[in-house]
């Protein structure tokens, strides 16, 4: 994507990359690895990681590899590798031939831990998962031995060939490493290593009944493939020095450095692969590419672009502290892009009728609408226009309040490409009272929207013809949730509490006859509605768009509703 003669502002990670290129550290290598586990889809949060990994490859003219830390055969499936690859590939990212998997290592690993058992660097352990927790300790108090902690190498050897043989229950022993019990930091505090899990895995099938923990297998996977910056995010760095000590007792010939940055936390959204799974599986979205979540299959479905993803990955930057980013810089960032890219047409959501009554009833005139002012070589197209309208119905009031401008009995207003237009009459449901039709005349004079004698109106309107509009389906989707941080709850609630009942308006639309040829993916600027992109189940029925974003931030309404 962007190569080292692109100027681009710099952080503390490509600080440390040029310094170590500029030491010959590493011999001047770069190589760098996106390491998703594939326990679930991914989101905008690993867009950044994303973006960064593969980004620094590519200015330092390094390797950045797709790595899989498949180390959890319980919750990982095909279905999470296939999703990860088409994603990366979609944001503008390809690994080459250099796609791994941390099974790809598993016979290494094992070998690994033999030799730490070897060396009394590693020992098997009878105590249960909670009895472990209970000898760990605090932050204040130092953890308690294993009583099983000082059994000769040896017996670790045959207990750990046993537990890789399957001849124990799941959960009944773990392998440990023996490091210090009563270090400060936790994460060294014998930390387990292997545990017994008779599951089959995705690739290795029932092979092994013994599975590494993350904390072993990633420090390994790294250094096994040669890379030189281990780049992670924040909540990694307290178990950076256990990253260290397991590459430094077995003296690997690779051994890279970790750096940690803050990981992207994006307002009125969730990050947790956890919690999104909650939302797919208690049926609260509809699956993971619904378009309200923040799971790259979910924007680039709602409408999103690669392009809008990288630049805003690249706006927010990379730091070293933990900050909140506001969900408006995103949508800042997909409008930036569609403007520039996206046809304009017409699209009427909420319809109410208008009959032009001096207008001829059997006529009907093609008139010339603009494709993208941005971008004049995107054209023209023609309109149909007739006696009858649709417009939308906030764009008239029978009463006007004050500071509206746009259509009431006996104001004028433009219609977008075609004429003036003066209401003069309405009719009403005889039960509500509601205005169901309004009655309007037009100016001949004003063909395309411009008046001969100078006259000026406060209002452009957009519209479509009647008699040739198309039905749509239109999805209006807002923020998922209501507040800011959705973790933000009161005693006994959890995040589902925040959930936003009007995350998303179904409306029976019309629109001009064009877009009965779009096809799933198209992206549209829907005149004074916002950017809308055909949905991929759009096969048969009506079409349906998703609105991708509104013309402007609509959020405060949002965060003055959740507060």
């Amino acid at each position: 994507m962007t190569g080292p003669e692109t100027p681009r502002p710099s952080d503390f990670i490509r600080d440390i990359i040029k310094e170590d290129m500029e030491t010959g550290k590493y011999g001047g290598r770069v190589h760098t690895r996106f390491p998703p586990e594939p326990n679930g889809y991914l989101h905008i949060g690993h867009a950044k990681s994303i973006c960064l990994n593969f980004g620094v490859a590519d200015e330092f003219r390094g390797l950045c590899n797709l790595r899989f830390d498949d180390t959890n055969p319980a919750k990982e499936e095909v279905e999470y590798v296939e999703s990860i690859k088409e994603d990366v590939l979609w944001i503008g990212y390809d690994w080459g031939d250099r796609m791994y998997y941390a099974s790809d290592y598993f016979d290494q690993m094992y070998a690994y831990a033999v030799e730490l058992i070897r060396m009394g660097k590693a020992y098997v352990c009878d105590l249960s998962a909670e009895e472990i927790r209970e000898h760990r300790g605090t932050l204040t108090q130092p953890g308690r031995n294993s009583p099983y902690r000082d059994r000769s190498a040896a017996e670790n050897l045959e207990l750990f060939e046993r537990m890789k043989a399957g001849e124990f229950p799941d959960g009944s022993r773990t392998l440990r490493a023996k490091i210090d019990m009563t270090s400060g930091n936790i994460n060294m505090r014998d930390p387990v290593m292997y545990r017994i899990l008779h599951a089959e895995h995705h690739r290795t099938g029932d092979k092994w009944c013994i599975y590494p923990m993350y904390d072993y297998a990633h420090c390994v996977s790294d250094s096994i493939e040669g890379i030189t910056h281990s780049i992670c995010t924040l909540e990694f760095e307290d178990h950076r020095p256990l990253y260290d000590w397991f590459l430094d007792e077995l003296k690997v010939e690779c051994h890279p450095q970790q750096i940690e940055f803050a990981r992207l936390n994006l307002s009125y959204t969730i990050m947790s692969k956890r919690k999104l799974l909650q939302l797919v599986e208690g049926g609260h979205v509809k699956g993971w590419d619904d378009p309200r979540m923040p799971a790259i299959s979910g924007l680039r479905r709602r409408g999103y672009t690669p392009e809008s993803i990288r630049n805003f990955c690249d706006r927010i930057g990379v730091a070293k502290r933990d900050s909140m980013v506001d969900m408006a810089l995103l949508e800042f960032c997909i409008r930036e892009d569609l403007n520039k890219r996206s046809p304009r047409v017409m699209a009427v959501l909420r319809p109410l009728k208008v009959v032009i009554v001096n207008y001829p009833e059997n006529k009907s005139e093609e008139l010339t609408a603009v494709n993208n002012p941005e971008d004049p070589g995107m054209g023209t197209r023609t309109v149909p226009f007739s006696r009858i309208i649709y417009i939308e119905r906030d764009d008239f009031q029978e009463v006007p309040q004050k500071q509206f401008f746009r259509l009431s009995p006996g104001r004028e207003v433009r219609l977008r490409y075609a004429y003036y237009l003066t209401c003069v009459g309405v009719v009403k449901d005889e039960k509500t009272g509601e205005v169901v039709e309004v009655h309007c005349t037009y100016d001949p004079a004003t063909r395309g929207g411009d008046s001969p004698d100078g006259r000026k109106v406060k209002a452009t309107l957009h519209w479509v013809s009647a008699a040739h509009a198309i039905e749509i389906e239109a999805r209006l989707y807002n923020t998922l949730f209501l507040k800011a941080d959705p973790d933000d709850v009161e005693e006994g609630q959890d995040f589902r509490s925040n959930m936003n009942p009007d995350s998303l308006e179904t409306l029976a639309a019309r629109a001009e006859p064009c877009l009965s040829d779009a096809k799933p993916g198209d992206r549209f600027q829907f005149e004074r509605m916002g950017y809308f992109c055909v949905d991929p189940d759009s096969s048969g029925g009506k079409p349906v768009f998703n609105r991708t974003v509104t013309l402007k931030d609509t959020w405060a309404k949002v965060r003055k509703k959740g507060k």
